[in-house]
């Protein structure tokens, strides 16, 4: 069974395609909230706090000498692999589709949008404080998201070469989203090992971390393999 990435824009509606797609597979669906659950079990707890202080946080120290952030992105990447060998899972943001690069059995999605329609559908978010904040709140979270992928992972965020599939919400409705992602999903083939190619069910995945994902998504049963 697949395993799909999603990545978004704010705006896009893309979290929403990502639920519509899981509950259309009856895959399991893991956001920032699933991941944060997890990286908390290990002490992790400002795992989103950190995230949001982009670029300030990420800046103040390079990485594999700052033991702090070291061991937040070996968690967080730790925390990826063990979701997707698990199996039958949307994971949702974080730099899935960058940790999951080359699987042949995942899926990697893009869900965008243009950036008026963004700022329009963002002017209806409730977290938003105040009407015309929208386009603050749209620009600094891509910012955000950009500077966290490049900087860690070294690919672009916004570059269709990273993506099995790019779709565009500003044309092409959430459901009919879904339904491409769906029809995609069933249309891969049987995963065969060639040229070095590897698959999820090959993940080499830590003992812990595979039982906190049973836990998290509430799940004993493995889907890959």
């Amino acid at each position: 069974m697949a395993v799909i990435t999603i990545s978004r824009e704010l705006g896009s509606e893309g979290s929403l395609v990502a639920k519509l797609a899981a509950q259309a597979l009856d895959y399991h669906f893991a956001d920032e909230l699933t991941i944060e659950t997890m990286l908390k079990g290990y002490g992790l707890v400002k795992f989103d706090e950190d995230y949001q202080k982009v670029p300030g946080f990420w800046d103040q120290f390079d990485i594999g000498k700052n033991e702090e952030r070291e061991t937040f992105l070996m968690m967080l990447n730790h925390s990826m692999l063990a979701l997707a060998g698990h199996g039958d899972v949307v994971i949702v943001g974080r730099g899935g589709f960058a940790v999951l690069a080359g699987l042949v059995d995942v899926l990697n999605i893009r869900i965008q949008a243009p950036l008026s329609v963004r700022i329009e559908r963002a002017e209806d978010l409730p977290s938003l404080p105040e009407r015309g904040r929208a386009a603050g709140l749209v620009k600094g979270n891509d910012r955000i998201q950009k500077t966290f992928i490049e900087s860690v992972y070294g690919v672009h965020w916004d570059t269709a070469t990273a993506f099995d599939l790019v779709i565009d919400t500003g044309k092409i409705s959430p459901a009919l989203a879904s339904n491409l992602i769906v029809e995609a999903v069933r249309a891969m083939p049987v995963p065969r090992m060639r040229g070095g190619a590897r698959s999820a069910a090959e993940l080499q995945v830590d003992t812990v971390l595979a039982l906190t994902v049973h836990e998290v998504l509430h799940c004993e049963e493995v889907h890959v393999g």
